[in-house]
């Protein structure tokens, strides 16, 4: 039997115990299982299923989607089973989706049709848009996020040092062993699409080679503070700072890169921060890089960046999949690396990896801001190899 995330069995239990009440969601980066996630369910469930793919749909999308809905339907008849799902994968694709969705899962409720109802997508912000916008009080969300250590090294085998420079796309695994073979990978069926086809086909762009530019900066400098007028200093066409935030925002939807702001109890202050570039997920900081796994892994200081490029990432997907914030603080030159708040509960955490930088700021920020817990990780600290293996959760127990 292959892998099977936590997902699946969350999925399963909310479609085959309880009643037809919202319509499920399943939503995350590109090439992170979510499609593996519903395909293991149907083919594991007693409930009928009808499994389409909106991806290469071809002239009257809308007109297809209830084409779709009408099969489950019949099917459902057909067979004479008390209830059906119907699972449609890239339901972005669709335009206008959420509205046709709207009209036939209303249809269905007003009818009493027991047909339960599954959507996937690989774009959190065009699905955000509407869900919000026409689905409200109709749905549920599961965020299907970038797979953790623990998954990776029980699925493949994959030990921390190959985690922290490959990363963590299961489709990838069986390359490593081909470095050369894996980078090509990554960047020609994983980043190119994701930039592609889930931000630009979906979203107007007016400056598509600055925001491939800003990525690849951002990737550069994982795990360090840039201002945006720096930024601009770099990047050829910048345009403006409002601009370079709107890209970088996009980016973070994608599941590709994220820019942390600083933590402040005043919201204000926080949006006019500098951002602090975080990829989600190690194999794009590696994937652009010229060295390779082994310079890298011999070279003290650059071993350290990937170390806290990667505990930034294990920290990030967890915020994103608990709905926890996750910020960094700095005050001149005393700073924290991460700020993990959640349910009312804050930490700090510094980051000690040998990648060469100085100085903390630990002191200064539980005299101002006093979280509930205060966490080293690396040398002399927690070891970044337990880190990687636990649920960042435990950090706020």
């Amino acid at each position: 039997m292959s892998f099977e995330r936590h997902h699946k069995t969350l999925l399963a239990k909310r479609l085959e115990e309880e009643p037809r009440r919202f319509i499920q969601v399943l939503y995350g980066p590109r090439q992170v299982g979510k499609t593996t996630v519903v395909s293991q369910f149907a083919a594991q469930t007693r409930l009928p299923v009808h499994f389409v793919s909106a991806d290469a749909v071809y002239g009257d999308a809308q007109t297809w989607l209830a084409q779709q809905w009408s099969a489950a339907r019949l099917l459902l008849r057909r067979l004479g089973a008390p209830e059906a799902v119907l699972i449609v994968d890239e339901i972005q694709k669709v335009p206008n989706w959420s509205e046709s969705v709207k009209r036939e899962w209303d249809a269905d409720t007003r009818d009493g049709v027991p047909l339960k109802v599954v959507l996937l997508g690989s774009s959190r912000l065009m699905l955000q848009q509407g869900l919000t916008e026409s689905l409200a009080g109709r749905f549920e969300t599961q965020y299907v996020g970038h797979w953790s250590y623990a998954e990776m090294h029980a699925a493949f085998g994959v030990e921390t040092d190959a985690f922290v420079w490959f990363g963590a796309y299961p489709g990838a695994a069986a390359l490593i062993m081909d470095e050369l073979r894996w980078r090509q990978y990554v960047l020609d069926a994983l980043i190119e699409p994701s930039i592609s086809k889930d931000i630009l086909m979906l979203t107007r762009v007016d400056k598509p080679a600055l925001m491939r530019r800003l990525f690849e900066l951002g990737c550069r400098y994982s795990g360090q503070i840039m201002s945006y007028n720096k930024m601009l200093g770099q990047l050829l066409d910048a345009g403006n700072t409002t601009t370079l935030a709107h890209y970088l925002r996009l980016l973070d939807t994608a599941g590709l890169l994220a820019g942390l702001e600083q933590y402040s109890p005043q919201v204000l202050r926080q949006r006019a921060s500098s951002p602090k570039f975080q990829v989600h997920n190690t194999a794009l900081l590696s994937a652009q890089q010229p060295q390779s796994f082994q310079e890298v892994r011999s070279t003290l200081h650059l071993w350290g960046h990937w170390v806290e490029s990667a505990v930034g990432a294990h920290l990030l997907n967890y915020a994103i999949s608990k709905g926890a914030q996750l910020w960094y603080w700095r005050n001149g030159d005393l700073e924290v690396d991460f700020v993990l708040a959640h349910q009312g509960k804050a930490v700090a955490i510094e980051v000690k990896s040998g990648s060469g930088r100085t100085g903390s700021g630990m002191s200064a920020f539980v005299a101002t801001h006093q979280p509930d817990r205060v966490y080293l990780i690396g040398e002399e600290g927690l070891p970044w190899e337990t880190f990687l293996e636990m649920d960042p959760g435990e950090l706020l127990r």
